[in-house]
């Protein structure tokens, strides 16, 4: 799998460093060679010695060590590699790596590298979400770096959200596609939507629903993981822009579709989002009062038109339709013979069902439990992380365009 790869592997000084242990064993279990570079704060999480024993090669700690500069280490370090890995990735390090700084051995040989660099972040949740992070990380993916993770869930400081660094075996699974052969998507081109919709009452209020737009976020990420140059038409969310994804961000209905037909041409669309099947016809130029004593008259009488069906749209456009459409339908009841029947009216080619409702953590929870319908028939898919949901999707979509090639003409 990583017969011959060289990967010089950066670690930083988080708890999260005694993964690292795990991920060297692995990368060395698949062929891979692994050469170990310790930031000061790294060590005292894990010690030089067990990544010494565990890479089977020397463990580098000090840019002025007197052996090892004496022929510009931290210059061969870095051509020698085939890949540099950061992990844990901290908000400090990715600070310095988006400035450019070259203080230590770790950052100098990361300035001096020519290189792919894939980095872990790992921090604190609030760290995560600070706009200074949130500001490297996309300086960072200009740059071409490539990211993988963090997830979500409890953090040794006690607290829970985003920031846990992703595990061994998801930054073993990004190393294999930076290092083998071209992504399964590459030279794809793909459109999707996430989140809510909000249609305006007046200045003030609108409606909406409940999305989070986790599961959306969730299968841009992949898409564009795989290879493929990925459009992200999001709603308003509170959520991170997933890395080397272009992010278009809209509020209304028919904000999202001209943001989806300007994306196009496309060979892969999937509307995800949950967009409000209504809007107000002439919503207010100012905030509407509510009534007081002595005021005649109850709530305000709106008048709703419907709004553009985007699935529907891309489904049944002609000349630059994609050549695969992937709709979500959210159900309350039956949600296969309700999106089966949505597939065929829509012109979709695929449709993934999802029960909403009481009992149910589709909108706004980190786990789904979905249905894929084709022309061949209904899957009905266990219950999954919104990350594995979207992972077994785009694998799915890599599959049928796979087989497409293959077959004959």
């Amino acid at each position: 799998m990583l017969d011959g790869k060289r990967v010089l592997l950066i670690v930083g000084g988080g708890i999260s460093a005694y993964k690292c242990l795990d991920l060297i064993r692995r990368l060395r279990e698949r062929g891979g060679a692994v050469r170990c570079v310790v930031t000061r704060a790294g060590s005292e999480f894990v010690t030089p010695l067990s990544l010494a024993a565990l890479s089977g090669d020397k463990v580098y700690q000090d840019l002025f060590s007197l052996t090892d500069e004496s022929e510009m280490g931290h210059i061969r370090l870095s051509r020698e590699a085939d890949l540099v890995v950061v992990a844990p990735a901290t908000a400090d390090m990715i600070a310095k790596m988006a400035a450019g700084l070259a203080g230590d051995l770790a950052t100098a040989l990361l300035l001096a590298t020519d290189k792919p660099i894939l980095i872990a972040p790992a921090m604190n949740v609030r760290m995560w979400e600070h706009a200074a992070t949130q500001a490297n990380l996309a300086r960072l993916a200009e740059r071409g770096v490539r990211r993988v993770g963090p997830t979500e869930g409890a953090m040794a400081c006690g607290e829970w959200g985003m920031g846990r660094m992703a595990e061994p075996e998801a930054i073993l699974a990004a190393i294999a596609d930076m290092l083998g052969p071209a992504p399964r998507l590459a030279g794809r081109r793909a459109v999707v939507t996430s989140g809510p919709t909000y249609e305006a009452m007046d200045p003030v209020r609108f409606i909406g629903n409940r999305s989070s737009g986790k599961q959306g976020h969730a299968i841009a990420a992949e898409l564009a993981r795989l290879g493929a140059k990925t459009v992200l038409v999001s709603g308003p969310t509170a959520l991170p822009d997933p890395a080397g994804v272009e992010v278009v961000r809209v509020e209304s209905a028919r904000d999202m579709l001209r943001a989806c037909e300007n994306a196009l041409p496309a060979d892969i669309a999937i509307c995800a989002a949950a967009v409000a099947d209504w809007r107000v016809a002439e919503p207010s130029a100012t905030k509407i009062k509510k009534a007081t004593d002595g005021d005649e008259g109850g709530p305000p009488a709106l008048r709703l038109v419907e709004n553009p069906d985007i699935l529907a749209a891309l489904g049944r456009r002609e000349g630059d339709r994609p050549a695969l459409v992937v709709g979500f339908a959210a159900e309350t009841e039956s949600p296969v013979e309700a999106a089966s029947a949505k597939r065929r009216r829509k012109g979709c080619d695929w449709m993934v069902a999802n029960r909403v409702g009481a009992g149910t953590t589709t909108f706004g929870g980190d786990r789904n439990s979905v249905h894929l319908i084709t022309e061949a028939g209904a899957e009905t898919w266990p219950e999954l992380s919104k990350s594995e949901v979207a992972a077994r999707l785009v694998a799915r979509i890599a599959d049928a365009f796979e087989e497409r090639e293959e077959a004959p003409a």
